[in-house]
């Protein structure tokens, strides 16, 4: 297989596939498969007639959905492929790392030892909480394996409603139970992927649903929160805190309110870092060539009329 890398190449995943014995070239070097790492400006115009596959070095790929960039001109009659499930377990453990730092979240205003002034504001999950995880798929099956020295229990919600190992019960998005899960559970975490029908599920309608102690991480995508719904709700008091790695818009304006609330922490989108990603998709892209070459459906392979 020859294979391109695109708009710049990283070190490790051109290693790992040309110790697989494939070989690397540029576009013009009649590639099978590309690697790709950029966003929709930087995707080519025209891809050769010979590029059967793309893989994608990132689990979202909405940018170049809405840019059009998957149906478009240059990648018509090409396969897509993504890297989802490539970070599951970075993802899952930043998703435990905000979940705790947010119900364990202290300030003490003064300079002196005053248990006093942090009564109230330290929860745990071992206190029986119940915990949704608002599209489980590889990811939350790796935090639910995370969670489970805390006796937490979980309710799985993703599209199909197959029931999840490892969670008391599954619930399908589309069903007409679903809404009711933003009133019973305790904690949410956010790990759809985004699509029209996930863009603001988190709105003013399901913050005022929830409990005055809920707790929402996000580390998904950030247009899965109405990021102004959550700045009311999280100044209003009416649920108890937030947990952000992701955001709309991203990188959050320093000047944005979000900043300010003790009640809500932020990461920089480092659930999943650079060095994970080119360590990890050389294989994955290998693994997906293989599939491919074989007849079969890749592992990670994008339905481009969905979107994921």
């Amino acid at each position: 297989m020859r294979f391109a890398f695109l708009p710049k190449p990283w070190d490790e995943p051109v290693a790992a596939l040309e110790a697989a014995g494939h070989t690397f070239v540029d576009l013009d070097g009649r590639p099978d498969m590309v690697l790709f790492r950029g966003g929709p400006e930087h995707f080519p115009e025209e891809l050769p007639p010979s590029v059967k596959v793309v893989q994608v070095c990132y689990a979202g790929i909405e940018a170049l959905v809405e840019a059009g960039t998957l149906a478009g001109p240059a990648a018509r009659g090409v396969r897509w492929a993504n890297a989802k499930g490539l970070y599951d377990d970075t993802v899952a453990e930043s998703a435990l790392a905000l979940l705790l730092a947010v119900l364990h979240r202290h300030r003490q205003v003064r300079r002196e030892w005053n248990q006093r002034e942090l009564f109230g504001t330290t929860d745990y999950l071992f206190d029986g909480k119940k915990l949704a995880l608002i599209g489980a798929g590889g990811i939350g099956a790796k935090l639910i394996r995370l969670l489970e020295p805390f006796g937490v229990e979980v309710i799985a919600v993703n599209r199909s409603g197959e029931p999840v190992g490892g969670a008391a019960r599954t619930v399908a998005m589309s069903d007409p139970s679903f809404p009711a899960v933003w009133e019973e559970a305790d904690c949410f975490v956010l790990l759809a992927p985004l699509t029209e029908e996930t863009r603001h599920m988190v709105g003013a309608e399901e913050l005022a649903r929830m409990k005055g102690s809920a707790v929402v991480v996000n580390v998904g995508r950030g247009p899965l929160v109405d990021t102004e719904a959550l700045a009311d709700a999280l100044s209003n008091h009416s649920i108890a805190g937030a947990g952000l790695d992701v955001t709309e818009p991203e990188p959050l304006p320093a000047q944005h309110r979000l900043w300010d609330l003790d009640n809500c922490v932020i990461t920089p989108h480092t659930a999943n870092i650079p060095r994970y990603m080119k360590s990890r998709v050389g294989a994955l892209a290998e693994e997906n060539w293989r599939l491919y070459a074989a007849g079969e459906r890749m592992r990670t392979e994008v339905d481009v009329d969905k979107g994921y």
